[in-house]
C-alpha cells in the first residue's frame, strides 16, 4: 500500500496522559468517609489519525514504533492500529518467550495487494488507539512513518537492521523473465535470527513466536540462502522476507546457552538482502548430461581396451599357447606340485618329480610370466623351494606367487576337506597342511572348486537381499522427510548446501543426489566386466580342464560381484541420504561404505586363502555388527561408550590376529583366552624367531595402528564417530593392500602394466577426491544454522558444489581401485 500522510504534522506524539486509570479517592468532610467504593471506571482513550492515501501501481508500507521506558509488565501499554481491512496490536514493554523484557516495539503495517487495493477507497485512515490500566501517568513515544524501499529490487543489495522486538520485512516481485531465484541474507555478526519467505496476504507472521508458521524459514547466525520458485508464488507473482531476531542463540546452537536480553545489551543485527537470478533449465542439462557422457566415457575405454588387449593378439593365454609350450609348462609345474601330505590331490606328476636340479633349472626358464597368463596368476620363479620342502626343508621363505589346485577340482562325487570334515582325521589334515613354515596357496585351495564357487556366490545373492530390505526403507523414509520439509516449509530439518542446492519438483538438492551417478554406472560397469571375464575363464577351463587343477591361483568371482553390488548400492543409499541429509538418516551414506572395505579386504585374503575365507553370513553380521557400533557412536558418544569400544577394538584385533596367523585353525569358543594366551608365550614373548615370521611382522604392525586408533578414540574423542570408524577400515585396507603388493615384489612376480596404470589411476583420483572431502559444505553434528556457515556456492558447472565433486572422483577412486 502506498501511503501518503496528508497531515505530515504528526511525526512524533508524545503523551503524558492517564489512561484508563481511575480518579483519585473523593472524601465527604460530612460523614467523615471515603467514597472510594462507590467510584466507577472511567475510559479515556487517545487516539492518533494519519490519513493517506493510496497508490494502485506502487507498494510501500507504514512502520510504526512506540516505546516507553516507565510503562512496567503489570500496567503495559496497549497500541491497537485499525486500518479499513486490518488490525495490529501491541504491547510494550513485550516480553519474548515470557522473560525477555523490552520496551521499544517496531511494527510493520501489512500493505494491501494489488487485488485489495482495487476496491478500497483512495482516501485510507490509520488509527492508533492507546490505552493502559495504569494509576500512574506513563510516558510513551509514538512515531509512524513511510518505507519507501519497502519493494526488494532484483540484483540490489539492501542492508536492514533488525532486533528481537524490531521484526523486518520486505516484498519482492519476480521480474517477467525470471522463474527462479536465490535468496541470500549475510551478517557480519553471529546473533540468531529467523528468515522467513512468506505468501503475499496479511496478516504476516513477523513475531518470534508465530514466524515458523508461515511459508518457508530457516535459522541462520552468518548467513542464509533459498532457492524459490515463481510457480509457488503464482497469485501475485511475490512473497515477502521476514527477518525476526531471535533473544537468544539456543535455536541456533547446539548447546542450549542462555543469554539474557537486555535492552542494553542486545544490539541490533545488520544484515544484508539480495535476490539474483539462478542458472535457467537448460544449464540443468548441461550439468547432467555433462558428468553422464564422463562416466559412459568409461564403457566405451573399456570396450577399446577389450578389443585391443584380446581381440588384436596382444593378450595370450593358455588357449594361445602351442602343444610344445604347454608340454613344457605343464612339465616344469608337475615337479613342484609334489607337497607333504598331497596324497595325490595335486596336479602331479610322478615321473617329472624325480628330474636332475639341472633339468629343472632349464624348465624354470621356460615358464611363461603373469602378463602371458592373465588372471590365472604366476608361476613360481624358483620350483625347487616345494620340492625341497617336501624333502623336509622347512627353513625356506614361501614364495607367494605359486599356486596349484586340487585335482578334484571340479569333479563333486571325489573326496574333498570339507566332504570329510566330519572324520577324525579331516581336521588333523588340515591342521598338518596349515601349520607348515612354508605355505602355498595349494595348500590352502584343496577344497572342491565348484564348492568354493558356490559358497562365494551367497555374498553377493545375500547383498542383494540386503540391499533390498535395506534400501526400500531407507527411500520411504527420506521421501517421508522430504514431504515434511515441503508441508512444514522448516529448512532446519535437512543438512543441504543452501547456496547451491539446485531443486527439481519436489526435490530440494537435486544435484546432491544425480551426482551419485557415478557410482551406480561404474558399480554397473564393474560388475559387467566381472561377469565378461567369469565367462572367458569358465570358457577357457572347458577347453582346457588342466588349467583350473594346474595353474595360477583360484579364480572365484562371487565376491568380486559383491564389490560391483555394494558400490551400485552405495550410489543408491547416498542419494537416498541427499535426499534429506540429517541426524536422523547420517548412516545412509555410510553403511555400504563399511560393507565396502570390509568385502575388498575379504577378496585380498579370498585370492590365495580360499579354503579359509569366512562364510557370508558370519561376515554380513559382522558388517552389522560393525554398522550398530557405529549409530551407538553418534547417538551416545559418551566417555563409558569410548572405553567399552577401546577394549572391544582391541579384543578383536587380536582375536582376527591369531585366526590369520594360525589360517583358520584357531575356533571361536569358550578356550579362546586359553589359545590367546598359548599364541602369546609362543610368538610374542619369544618373538625372537616366530614360526611365521611374515605373517608376525605383518600382524604386529597391523595391532599396532588399531591399538593406535583404538586408544586415540579413547582419550581425544573424536566429534565424528561414523567418519573414525570408516577411517579405520580404510586405513586397515590399504594397509593390507599395501602388504599384499610388497609381497608380490619381494616374491619376484610380475605385475602388470595395466595393473600398474589402475594403481596409479587410483592414486590420483583418490587425492583429488580427498581435496574436495575435506571441504565441508554441512554438518549434522552442528545446529542447522551453524552448519549454513560453512555452505559454499557451486564450483562445476555452476550446478555442482564440492562434495559433488567428491562423489564423481570417490566413484572413479573406487572403480580404479576394484580393478
Amino acid at each position: 500500500m502506498d501511503v501518503l500522510f496528508k497531515i505530515a504534522v504528526i511525526t512524533l506524539i508524545t503523551f503524558n496522559l492517564q489512561l484508563f486509570g481511575r480518579s483519585q479517592p473523593q472524601h465527604d468532610p460530612v460523614n467523615n468517609k471515603d467514597s472510594s467504593a462507590q467510584l466507577q471506571f472511567k475510559t479515556e482513550i487517545i487516539d492518533a489519525q494519519f490519513n493517506s492515501t493510496l497508490y494502485i501501481k506502487n507498494t510501500t508500507a507504514v512502520r510504526i514504533s512506540a516505546s516507553s521506558k516507565e510503562a512496567d509488565g503489570n500496567f503495559p501499554i496497549t497500541f491497537v492500529v485499525r486500518q479499513q481491512e486490518g488490525i495490529l496490536s501491541w504491547q510494550v514493554p513485550v516480553y519474548i518467550d515470557y522473560v525477555y523484557k523490552f520496551q521499544f516495539v517496531d511494527r510493520t503495517l501489512c500493505p494491501m495487494d494489488k487485488t485489495r487495493r482495487l476496491n478500497m477507497t483512495t482516501q485510507q485512515h490509520i488509527f492508533v488507539d492507546v490505552a493502559t490500566m495504569s494509576n500512574s501517568n506513563i510516558s510513551f513515544s509514538l512515531m509512524a512513518k513511510l518505507l519507501p524501499d519497502f519493494e526488494l529490487v532484483h540484483d540490489v543489495t539492501r542492508n536492514v537492521t533488525t532486533s528481537p522486538s524490531q521484526p523486518q520485512y520486505y516484498m519482492y516481485t519476480f521480474p517477467e523473465d525470471v522463474d527462479t531465484v536465490l535468496l541470500k541474507v549475510t551478517s557480519d555478526d553471529n546473533l540468531c535470527a529467523v528468515v522467513s519467505v512468506q505468501q503475499i496476504k496479511c496478516p504476516v507472521m513477523d513475531l518470534d513466536n508465530n514466524i515458523g508458521y508461515g511459508g518457508k524459514h530457516q535459522t541462520m547466525t552468518t548467513q542464509a540462502a533459498m532457492f524459490l520458485q515463481k510457480s509457488n508464488y503464482q497469485q501475485f507473482a511475490a512473497f515477502y522476507v521476514v527477518i525476526v531476531v531471535k533473544p537468544i542463540n539456543a535455536d541456533c546452537s547446539v548447546q542450549d546457552i542462555i543469554r539474557r536480553a537486555e535492552p542494553e545489551s542486545v544490539t541490533s543485527k545488520n544484515l544484508s538482502i539480495v535476490i539474483t537470478r539462478t542458472i535457467p533449465s537448460s544449464q540443468y542439462y548441461k550439468a547432467i548430461f555433462s558428468a553422464l557422457s564422463i562416466f559412459l566415457g568409461f564403457y566405451i575405454v573399456a570396450a577399446i581396451i577389450g578389443c585391443i588387449y584380446h581381440g588384436c593378439g596382444c593378450h595370450r593365454n593358455i588357449m594361445d599357447l602351442t602343444h610344445a609350450e604347454k608340454e613344457k609348462l605343464l612339465g616344469c609345474t608337475s615337479m613342484t606340485g609334489s607337497v607333504e601330505g598331497s596324497q595325490g590331490h595335486q596336479c602331479y606328476d610322478s615321473q617329472s618329480s624325480m628330474l636332475s636340479d639341472g633339468n629343472i633349472s632349464e624348465c624354470e626358464n621356460q615358464l611363461l610370466t603373469r602378463s602371458q597368463l592373465s588372471a590365472y596368476g604366476s608361476i613360481m620363479k624358483n620350483p625347487l623351494s616345494e620340492s625341497n620342502h617336501s624333502a623336509g626343508s622347512g627353513n625356506m621363505e614361501p614364495n607367494v606367487s605359486t599356486s596349484y589346485r586340487s585335482s578334484i577340482g571340479d569333479n563333486d562325487d571325489e573326496l574333498d576337506t570339507s566332504d570329510v570334515d566330519f572324520l577324525p582325521d579331516a581336521d588333523f589334515e588340515k591342521d598338518v597342511l596349515r601349520a607348515k613354515t612354508v605355505l602355498y596357496v595349494s595348500d590352502l585351495a584343496r577344497k572342491s572348486y565348484k564348492r568354493l564357487s558356490k559358497t562365494f556366490k551367497v555374498y553377493h545373492w545375500n547383498l542383494i537381499t540386503i540391499a533390498i530390505f535395506y534400501g526400500l526403507p531407507v527411500a520411504q523414509l527420506v521421501l517421508t522427510y522430504q514431504q515434511a520439509l515441503l508441508d512444514t516449509g522448516n529448512d532446519d530439518l535437512c543438512y543441504y548446501n543452501f547456496d547451491c542446492a539446485h531443486p527439481i519438483h519436489d526435490v530440494s538438492a537435486f544435484n546432491n543426489i544425480i551426482s551419485n551417478m557415478g557410482y551406480v554406472l561404474l558399480g554397473l560397469l564393474f560388475f559387467i566386466l566381472v561377469w565378461r571375464r567369469d565367462l572367458l575363464h569358465r570358457k577357457l577351463v572347458v577347453e582346457n580342464p588342466e588349467l583350473e587343477r594346474c595353474y595360477g591361483i583360484p579364480q572365484h568371482y562371487g565376491l568380486l560381484y559383491a564389490m560391483g553390488l555394494a558400490l551400485i548400492m552405495e550410489g543408491v543409499t547416498s542419494a537416498c541420504y541427499h535426499v534429506c541429509p540429517s541426524y536422523s538418516n547420517f548412516q545412509f551414506d555410510t553403511s555400504f561404505m563399511y560393507i565396502i572395505a570390509c568385502l575388498c579386504m575379504l577378496k585380498i585374503y579370498e585370492t590365495r586363502h580360499p579354503d579359509v575365507q569366512a562364510k557370508a553370513y558370519k561376515s554380513y553380521f559382522s558388517m552389522a555388527l560393525l554398522i550398530f557400533i557405529a549409530v551407538l557412536g553418534v547417538v551416545y558418544g559418551s566417555n563409558i561408550f569410548w572405553i567399552f569400544y577401546a577394549l572391544v577394538h582391541m579384543l578383536s584385533s587380536l582375536v582376527l590376529s591369531a585366526q590369520i596367523y594360525y589360517v583358520g585353525r584357531i575356533k571361536l569358543d569358550r578356550y579362546i583366552v586359553k589359545r590367546l594366551f598359548v599364541l602369546l608365550a609362543s610368538d610374542c614373548f619369544h618373538c625372537i624367531r616366530p614360526t611365521y615370521p611374515t605373517r608376525f611382522l605383518m600382524l604386529f604392525v597391523g595391532n599396532v595402528i588399531n591399538w593406535t586408533f583404538a586408544l586415540y578414540g579413547a582419550i581425544v574423542h573424536p566429534m565424528d564417530f561414523a567418519s573414525f570408524l570408516l577411517g579405520i577400515f580404510i586405513g586397515n585396507l590399504l594397509l593390507y593392500l599395501l602388504f599384499y603388493i610388497l609381497m608380490k615384489l619381494v616374491s619376484g612376480e610380475k605385475i602388470n602394466l595395466l595393473t600398474v596404470l589402475c594403481i596409479v589411476a587410483a592414486s590420483i583420483t583418490w587425492a583429488f577426491a580427498l581435496y574436495f572431502f575435506f571441504h565441508h559444505l554441512s554438518s549434522w553434528k552442528m545446529s542447522p544454522a551453524l552448519s549454513r556457515e560453512k555452505n559454499r556456492p557451486c564450483v562445476l558447472l555452476d550446478f555442482y558444489d564440492a562434495h559433488d565433486v567428491w562423489h564423481f572422483l570417490s566413484a572413479i577412486s573406487m572403480f580404479f581401485s576394484f580393478l
